[in-house]
């Protein structure tokens, strides 16, 4: 049985996020409060009684994955297909010292999916990596089940929607960002997958 749901889940707040700092592939750490979203998020995330977890092999995102998993007896695999967009020259900077080194191609970056920081990905690419373990999930002989749940990033996250939803390329940026430990909801029919939910979350 290949999914007809899929729930793209974000990880908890890091000390990059605290920070303030672009982090891409750079493997930052959850912060106590990024672990306790995770907390908070696992009853609203059994309720979609995922049959299988796949996480990014950055561990902010396996991390956040195992909470989940640890709680209700899933299986968790690791893909490194799911990891953020890599930056470049970008990672580990702040926003501000992008901008004082980069001027205006952060802004560039924001409105044009298929701009790339220097040395880094476009949304296309990294859309391109995540979809293939779409692919792969609804391959005939997958046998995953109904639901999965993929751990990972927001810039991955809103790019692997835009990708699924067949989304036109100019309108990819019209997506908004994906807050720590929300979620996005898709379902599959006739073929073709819908959205259900978007930076859907926990607030308290």
């Amino acid at each position: 049985m290949s999914p007809r749901r899929l729930v793209l889940w974000r990880h908890g707040e890091t000390d990059y996020n605290a920070a303030g700092r672009m982090q891409g592939h750079l493997d930052s750490a959850l912060t106590p409060v990024g672990w306790n979203q995770a907390r908070f998020a696992v009853p609203a995330l059994a309720r979609f009684s995922p049959d299988l977890v796949i996480a990014s092999d950055l561990r902010r995102a396996t991390d956040t994955a195992t909470v989940l998993t640890d709680a209700i007896g899933v299986p968790l695999r690791i893909d490194k297909r799911l990891r953020e967009t890599h930056l470049g020259e970008w990672q580990g900077l702040t926003g501000a010292e992008v901008d004082e080194a980069y001027p205006g191609e952060r802004r560039r970056w924001r409105t044009d999916a298929t701009w790339a920081p220097p040395g880094g990905e476009n949304r296309l690419d990294v859309a391109e990596r995540a979809g293939e373990v779409v692919t792969d999930l609804l391959q005939a002989n997958s046998e995953v089940g109904d639901t999965v749940l993929l751990a990972a990033h927001g810039g991955l996250i809103t790019a692997l929607t835009a990708h699924l939803l067949s989304l036109p390329v100019e309108t990819w940026p019209s997506l908004g960002g994906i807050s720590n430990c929300h979620w996005v909801e898709l379902g599959r029919r006739d073929d073709r997958w819908r959205l259900h939910a978007y930076n859907a979350g926990m607030h308290g």
